[in-house]
Formats: structure tokens, sequence, C-alpha cells
């Protein structure tokens, strides 16, 4: 048997475990800002130094044994050279093809999803001939490689640069003296990138937006300005291209928007350059109505939750309204600054997606597929007339590794006919798998077209009985029999199998009430009560046999306009993100005002010349203290050798001195102390002139300090270690 690290055995719950080939953990304080914000509680663990291969191929690693949590692999590709004296390209390569090996071999052991992103190399290394196109190859190549693993996430580090941009990430001095090749800013930067494919992992997604029309998709009112007379600036085209993209994500577009319904039209006609047009909308309510009510209609005509829509306007009347009446919905309110669109868009979280599905491009076609059958089923006599009229087909297979993506889809997103609203990512699927659960996917089809892939059922054999461990469907499908079928059919396998009975269990929530009636419409008699909810224990005869009848069966009864306190969704503030934290300059001054403060001793000794005073601003800003004596001591005030490796960059940036890392552990750790160092660094390379400004500063002292940095140069005596 395996045995895991003991350190493992004391991390409480699920964590973010990060391996890299460098020094990433200046990554841990902006990471935790991000993780307290969403109001996750991950722990963050990083692997030793530089051991990417050995994580991904040991069974008892740091990421093999994160179950629930979410693995990260960092990899600056010239580091690989780092111990050999440099290494050529050809070296390289074979080292990136190792990391594609492992990354494939370990995708299905390891027990949750893999995030990998290919840092920035150093400018030296992409300055020498053919590396910056050798690093362009690479990152190709594994983007390439790694496209059809369902549980491992390669992130595309030029989104990053969009999002977040810096001059020049790379920091010579800390990357020398510990391997720690970038500046702080680019660590706040990756890890506000991360924490959102982070948060885009686990959030319950939205589905619909639904938009204002006057001065959000276009500039002016269509209805004083005329269809002609409204503007489709640059603001408002990135916004029209950013939402059809979204459209081809999977959301769905609707207008939400006071205005008569015929001058919007006439403004989508005369407006034929636009990249939105009406086929990209599946639903419309353009009238006077309160802009609550219209959102409500669009929920119950989509049977959707509200909840599960993102209202945009410009208005702050309009966004009042529906955050006041409506705070189920996420109400983004567009900047008054029309040139600050497209960078409040691009930081919206909710947008986030980290992959797309087949079912996703179809979203719009199906929904209007829907609306075709709603009208069927009104003109049908009797709801058996309506049903045969369908033609309905259901396949139900085994889930195939390509569906796996669409399979945690579906726990994640399916609410109403849902057993036990258990929430499972792709990692956590396959985990289970591997350990002997079993999957089917349902496909409905009819005569207006794919249902797609919209049920699941997970399984596993226990003694006597197939236990049940998810049972779900797409709303899309309920009230036609479908989930008759899948129940029988898992009758059906618990006879090959010689089983005497399928046990079902229910645990209840706010919104799967749909899900108990069908149970109890079914079975009533084999329901018992249990400490989460019930449990459904079907004898394997009957539940073979379990068909539907229309005229029998319960309505499918969704519900269509949930209530505020239905929600459950974890609230963030997107809206406050995309404007007042989507730079890396907002970032570290929030981050910094949260940290909390290491106390300054009570006693200080203030600064006695411009040098000390400048050093004392520098560590009372890199150790979040208010101030710092001149004799205070580094690491009793909080520091650490990372931080350290920071100051050493700091200094070598402002004083233009090169300082070994040995100063920091051969003697007490001063201002004091470094500011003598620096001095002394500043007497070896100055010129004549540098020599009269040094002699100009030692004038400065009064006799009493001259004589005491005097006695001090003569005695310097060695402090004790500090680490």
């Amino acid at each position: 048997m395996l045995k895991e690290d003991p350190a493992l055995l004391k991390i409480n719950g699920p964590f973010i475990a990060i391996s890299a080939t460098f020094t990433a953990e200046p990554l841990r304080d902006p990471l935790s800002f991000w993780l307290d914000r969403l109001g996750f509680n991950d722990q963050i663990e990083f692997a030793p130094y530089n051991q990417v291969f050995q994580q991904l191929l040991d069974p008892a690693s740091l990421l093999a044994c994160n179950r629930g949590g979410v693995n990260i692999v960092l990899v600056r590709l010239e580091d690989w050279g780092r111990f050999q004296n440099g290494a050529t390209p050809e070296i390289l390569e074979k080292e990136v093809h190792h990391l594609v090996d492992c990354l494939r071999s370990s995708a299905a052991s390891l027990p949750s999803p893999l995030l990998v992103v290919i840092c920035p190399s150093s400018p030296a290394f992409l300055a020498r001939p053919g590396h910056a196109d050798f690093v362009a190859r690479m990152e190709q190549h594994i983007r390439t490689q790694l496209g059809g693993l369902q549980t491992v996430y390669f992130l595309e580090h030029r989104e990053l640069e969009e999002l977040y941009p810096l001059a020049e990430p790379y920091d010579p001095h800390s990357d020398e003296l510990g391997h720690v090749p970038y500046k702080p800013e680019y660590f706040a930067a990756l890890a506000t990138f991360l924490a959102r494919k982070i948060h885009a992992l686990r959030m319950t997604p939205y589905k619909v937006i639904a938009l204002d029309c006057d001065d959000t998709l276009w500039r002016g009112i269509c209805g004083e300005d005329g269809p002609l007379g409204v503007v489709i600036d640059p603001p408002r085209h990135f916004l029209q291209q950013f939402m059809l993209a979204q459209h081809q994500a999977g959301m769905l577009l609707c207008l939400c928007s006071k205005n008569n319904m015929e001058d919007v039209l006439e403004t989508f006609r005369a407006h034929p350059e636009m990249p939105l047009s009406l086929e990209h909308f599946v639903a419309l309510r353009i009238n006077w109505t309160a802009k609550s009510a219209n959102l409500a209609s669009l929920a119950e005509e989509l049977q959707l939750g509200l909840d599960s829509f993102i209202f945009i306007d410009d208005n702050a009347q309009e966004c009042g309204e529906v955050q006041a009446r409506r705070p189920e919905v996420l109400t983004l309110q567009l900047p008054e600054a029309s040139e600050e669109i497209p960078d409040f868009l691009r930081h919206v979280w909710a947008f986030d997606r980290l992959r797309i599905t087949e079912e996703d491009t179809r979203r719009t076609a199906l929904y209007r597929q829907q609306i075709e059958r709603s009208r069927l089923e009104k003109q049908a006599k009797t709801l058996e007339e309506f049903i045969a009229s369908l033609k309905l087909e259901v396949r139900i297979t085994p889930l195939k590794p390509e569906g796996l993506t669409r399979a945690a889809q579906l726990t994640q997103r399916t609410n109403q006919m849902n057993f036990t609203t258990i929430r499972r990512s792709e990692a956590d699927l396959q985990h289970l798998m591997a350990g002997g659960a079993e999957c089917l996917a349902v496909d409905v089809s009819d005569r207006f077209g794919s249902y797609g892939f919209t049920g699941l059922a997970i399984f596993s054999t226990e003694g006597e009985a197939l236990k049940v461990d998810t049972f779900l469907l797409s709303c899309r499908v309920l009230g036609r029999g479908v989930e008759h079928r899948l129940l029988a059919r898992l009758g059906e396998i618990a006879a090959e199998r010689g089983l005497t009975r399928v046990d079902v269990p229910f645990i209840p929530t706010a919104r799967n009430h749909p899900a108990l009636m069908f149970l109890e419409s079914v079975g009533s008699r084999f329901k018992t009560s249990t400490e989460a909810g019930f449990l459904f224990s079907f004898p394997t005869a009957y539940a073979c046999e379990i068909k539907y009848k229309p005229a029998a069966a319960p309505p499918a009864t969704l519900e269509r306009i949930p209530q505020p306190e239905t929600q459950a969704r974890e609230p963030v503030d997107y809206a406050y993100i995309a404007t007042r934290l989507r730079s890396v300059e907002q970032i570290l001054q929030q981050m910094h005002g949260v940290r909390p403060a290491q106390p300054a001793p009570q006693r200080q000794e203030a600064p006695r010349t411009d040098l000390e005073r400048q050093l004392a601003e520098l560590w009372a800003e890199l150790l979040r203290v208010p101030s710092v004596g001149i004799h205070d001591n580094f690491f009793d005030l909080g520091g650490h050798s990372l931080l350290a490796v920071e100051l050493l960059s700091r200094v070598r940036q402002k004083f233009n001195v090169d300082l070994s890392l040995d100063l920091v552990y051969a003697s007490a750790f001063t201002v004091a102390e470094l500011a003598k160092a620096i001095e002394l660094q500043m007497i070896e390379q100055a010129g004549p002139e540098q020599y009269a400004e040094i002699l100009a500063e030692l004038e400065k002292l009064s006799d009493e300090e001259a004589r005491a940095l005097l006695e001090r140069e003569l005695q310097s005596p060695a402090g004790e270690k500090s680490g």
C-alpha cells in the first residue's frame, strides 16, 4: 500500500497544489488574496523545488494526493538548462516531450483538474538565435498534445499578457539570487489569472445575457435619433463582438429594452455591419414594462432560473430597479465613460469559460427548437397526442471519454430533475470511474432535431443492489418519459447482473422538487427516510417495468420563476472586480491594504542619513509595517528568504549595487547593516565625483554619529544568523 507524505496528512480539505520549475512561492500572497475574496477555503501548498516530473509521476506526490482541489504546473522552458551550463534547444525539446508524456500519463490518475502554464522566458534566452521561434514551437506542441485531455487545461499565456499587461516581468537579479525569475507585479498578475481559472472551474455558469439597446448596443436613442441616427462606435462594436463570442460559447442572448419594437427592429435592419443580428437573440422583451418583470417573463419562457441571468444596461436607474426587485440576477451597469467598456467587460469573471462543448455552441438553436415544441404542445388536444407527434428517440449508452466535459457540465448546471445535486468536475468523474463507478449518457432527439446529451446516471454495484449516485436530466426533456426510460434502463442493468434492487437516493434542495414528484409517482411505496433525505429502493423486476403513461403521469412542474431565497450561487462582486481590481497596480494596492501587518517594535531608532531613510521606507513597504528602525531585525519583522531576495533586487534597481544573499545571513540583517554594505559597494565602484558626494553625505553626520559609525566599522560585531 502506498504511503502518503506525512506532511500531507496535516492538510485539511482540498487545496491548491503548485509545482514549478522555478521558485513560485511569491504566488502565495496574491493567490491567497483572491481565494479569500472568492470565498474559497483552499490552502495553498507548494511542491518541492523544480520537481515537476516527480510530482506528475509519483502516486504519493502532493498533486496525486490532492482530492477536490486544483493542481497547477508552471514551466519556464529555459529552467531545464539552468544546472547544465545552459542547454541547446535540442536538449530542451527532449524535456518538453518528456513533460507532455508525463502530463498525458498522469491525466487519468490525478484526482483534481490540472492547470498548465508556460511562463515567459528571460529576454537573454529569447535573444539567442532561434530561441524565440523554439519557444513558440514548443508552446504550440504542448497545446496540441494536451488538447484531447479532459482534465488538463493548457492556459494561454498571451491571454494573461492581454488582461494584465506589464512592461517587463523579468527580474534578473532575483532570478540569479534565488531562482525567482519575475517581479512581484508578475506574480500578482499570474496569481490573478490562475484565480480566474479556478473560479471558472468551480462557479455555477450563467446561462443568459439580457441586453439593453439604447446606449448599450449602440450610442444614441433609436426612438429619438432614428435607426440611422444611432452610432456603432468602437466601444459598442467591441461590446457586440464580445457578446457574439459569448453566444458562440453557449450563452443565450435576449433583448430587454424600453422601446418601441419597430424602432429596434428597424435599427437592426439599418445596420447590417453590426456584429450582432436579430438571429443571435433567442427571445425579446421590447416594451415599456419594468425590466425586472421582463426578466421574470424571459425566465419563464426559457424555463431557467433568474439566478442564471446577467442583465447589462447603461442606465443606473434601470439597474437599480432590477437589483432591488430581482437581486438574484447579476446586474452590470456599463461605465459612464464609454471608452472603458471593453476593459470592463474583459474583467467580468462571470463570462469566463475554460472549455466549450458542442452542446454550448448549439444552445440557441436548441432553445429555438424548444419554442417550436411548446407551440406544438399548445396545438395538441392531449398530452398523449403531443408525445406521439414528437417521434421521440432516446439513446442511453455508456459515457465515452469525449463526453466527460459535458457530463461534468450537467452535474454543475442541472437543478430541477437532479436527485442528489452533487456537483462534479471532469477530474472528479474520472476518479469515480477509475474507482469502479459507471456512467450512462442520455441523448434525445425528436422531429424538431436533437436535444443533445441531456441526461446522466452514475451508479455502482454494492452487494445485491445497484446503487445510484447521480440521476439527472436537463429540463428540456422533462415531461416526455425520458426519466422513466432511464430508470427502467437501470433496472435492466440490475437484472442482467442478478441484483435484487435499485437503490435511488434523493437529497432535497430548494430547486429539485420536480425530481421528488417523479420518484413518488413511480414508486412512493418504496420510499424510506434517511438523514440526508429519502431512499427509494425499487425491486429490480419492478424497476424494469417502469413506463411513461401520459394520462397518469404528474405534470413536469418546473420552477419557472425562482424566488431570491432559492439562490444557491456564492456571491461574488463581479462589478467591483471589473472596475476596482482590473489592473495589477489596483490589485497590489488592495492586497497590501488587507494583508495583516507585522507589529513594529515599540522602541525604534530613526534613520540618520538619506540612505537609511530610503531603506527604512523600502523595508516598511515590503514588510507591511508602519515604520522600521535602523536596528530592527528583518526576520523579527516577519521577513523571510523570498522577501530578502525581493529586497536585494529592489536595492539593485534603486542603488545600482549588487549584494550577495550571504549578507542576509552573515550578520544581524538591519537597515543600518544594509546601508553600510551599500555604502562600501558604492565606495568600491565610485569615481572622483561620486567620492565627493559620499564625503558630503558623511559631513552631514554629527561628531557623535561619525564616531559611532567608525566604531562599528572597527569592531564589525558578528550577529547571530537569522532564518
